[in-house]
């Protein structure tokens, strides 16, 4: 397939650029700074583009068959965080313009501002509070992509992020904002980046989590 990648140069972003093209797939990377784009492939076209503005944006989606976010945004104690809501407006306009339906973004657990209430106390009351600021606006997005007819589009929530490869590790999956063991309670606290991307590009082959929100993590 023929994927534009957003976030290229992101820890998540650089794992699922790497897969996409061991498997065969060609690979625009949309990034701020091409310099930091260490990977060489001929598979691989590093383009500069502005990430909030749809005609920046649209000479890379032209022709494409997919467009995958891996964008992220620092949580800001003092200010809100508008990012992830301003560069899926710009994505979805480009996206429209340039007749490209399908796209897998993603978020995180807990976005939902209830959705915690089950988490354990230290990520109830220590961690969520400091990147609620990220959460608030992933949610924004999120509620955005909902009232999206025109796009098939797929929201991927992962738990924390560690920056490892992937691995053979069977997912568990939820369409929701956490992953609930027997009793409700958030199962697992972290996930691999690399499996974060290999679940990503998994979706390319399946219409499962098509106009949905899925949690994710592994076993």
């Amino acid at each position: 397939m023929k994927i534009t990648v957003l976030g290229a140069t992101g820890q998540t972003g650089q794992h699922l650029v790497n897969q996409a093209l061991q498997q065969g797939h060609t690979v625009t990377a949309v990034v701020r700074n091409p310099q930091k784009v260490t990977v060489h492939h001929e598979n691989l076209k590093v383009v500069q583009a502005d990430i909030f503005s749809a005609d920046s944006l649209k000479p890379h989606f032209k022709g494409q068959d997919v467009i995958m976010s891996c964008l992220g945004f620092p949580a800001s104690l003092f200010s809100g965080v508008t990012g992830y809501s301003l560069s899926m407006k710009a994505v979805v306009s480009a996206m429209r313009t340039t007749r490209v339906n399908r796209l897998i973004t993603m978020t995180s657990w807990y976005t939902e501002p209830n959705s915690g209430a089950q988490s354990s106390l230290l990520i109830r009351f220590l961690l969520l509070p400091l990147i609620r600021s990220v959460l608030t606006n992933m949610h924004e997005m999120e509620q955005m992509l909902l009232k999206t007819e025109d796009i098939n589009w797929t929201v991927v929530r992962p738990p924390g992020l560690r920056n490892l490869p992937y691995s053979a590790q069977e997912f568990l999956t939820h369409e929701g904002y956490f992953v609930p063991d027997s009793n409700g309670y958030p199962k697992g606290s972290n996930v691999a980046r690399g499996d974060v991307a290999r679940f990503m590009l998994s979706l390319l082959s399946s219409n499962a989590w098509v106009k949905k929100g899925v949690a994710m993590t592994t076993k």
